[in-house]
């Protein structure tokens, strides 16, 4: 692969959420930064929503990171696409119960007391879904009132929701109403712009152990931003084909034509109307001039 070429020490686009690349981006410090608050004000209900693509499971893992101590006891569903009763029982796993034999009176029972001897010892019990738009209507009921846990004072643990625009949707029907009031923190995750997909690139490439001052070229940077949209993970497919193009010329930096090759070979991404090659842009100036000739001579 192309890392010693580039002299670095890792790949720097994969698409697994490490959170060693986490986005060093003001939109998502600003998410990180509100669930943290949220989470420490004993608040019951975070949603965090963004499109395909723009690093809500790198968020989550950030944030269970960053949980991580004598302070918190997580609970991690990174697929809720579950019946109510397979719900509760991975929530109760999570927090350390046995439940293979437990039927659903004595599974809720076991997750009531589980959940006051860990507020008994001063922790605090957060559950974090991922892809919840895929959490099925019932269970999300199951949700909600598995959230009526609670003592005098406070509850009994807290819910991260983390999901595409199709959460909101799902939310927004009448039957889940209740639970919709519960959220008192939300955050929309928002693309990148041209000057963000930038920095993002050059951090990427950075972490993973470039020594120089940028291995992309400006306009490279800038037609990645325009046919990735902003969103983090084709800028991810792109940057890293781009390096590969770049790495099979034996170049050392990547250019606008390294990154038009990674776009034509990536489905579903089209080269940008404004940034056609050169090439046109030469066969449009040569047409010009035949034509000024050609008028010059009728005119003689």
């Amino acid at each position: 692969m192309y890392t010693e070429h580039f002299g670095l020490s890792e790949l720097p686009f994969t698409l697994t959420p490490n959170t060693h690349f986490f986005l060093n981006m003001p939109t998502h410090h600003e998410a990180l930064n509100l669930i943290m608050v949220a989470l420490a004000g004993g608040d019951g209900f975070v949603k965090v929503v963004g499109e395909v693509g723009t690093g809500k499971t790198l968020l989550c893992r950030k944030l269970l990171n960053a949980l991580e101590g004598d302070e918190y006891v997580t609970a991690y569903i990174p697929n809720p696409y579950l019946s109510p009763d397979e719900f509760r029982k991975s929530f109760a796993k999570e927090i350390g119960l046995e439940v293979s034999d437990l039927e659903h009176f004595e599974l809720l029972d076991a997750i009531n007391h589980k959940l006051i001897e860990l507020a008994q010892a001063k922790l605090k019990v957060v559950l974090l879904v991922d892809e919840a738009q895929a959490i099925p209507e019932e269970t999300v009921e199951a949700l909600r009132l598995l959230t009526n846990l609670e003592t005098e004072s406070a509850k009994l643990f807290q819910v991260v929701l983390f999901g595409q625009p199709e959460l909101d949707e799902l939310l927004s029907k009448k039957s889940l109403r209740q639970l919709l009031q519960r959220i008192t923190f939300s955050y929309q995750l928002s693309h990148l712009d041209n000057e963000a997909v930038e920095h993002y690139i050059n951090q990427r490439i950075q972490r993973a152990g470039f020594q120089g001052m940028s291995l992309f070229k400006r306009d490279a940077a800038r037609k990645i931003a325009q046919a990735s949209g902003g969103t983090p993970r084709l800028i991810n497919i792109l940057s890293h084909k781009a390096l590969m193009a770049a790495y099979g010329k034996g170049d050392l930096k990547v250019d606008g034509n390294h990154v038009f090759r990674a776009i034509e070979d990536t489905e579903g991404i089209s080269i940008p109307s404004n940034s056609l090659p050169l090439l046109w842009g030469s066969i449009g100036l040569l047409f010009t001039v035949t034509i000024i000739f050609i008028y010059l001579g009728i005119l003689k």
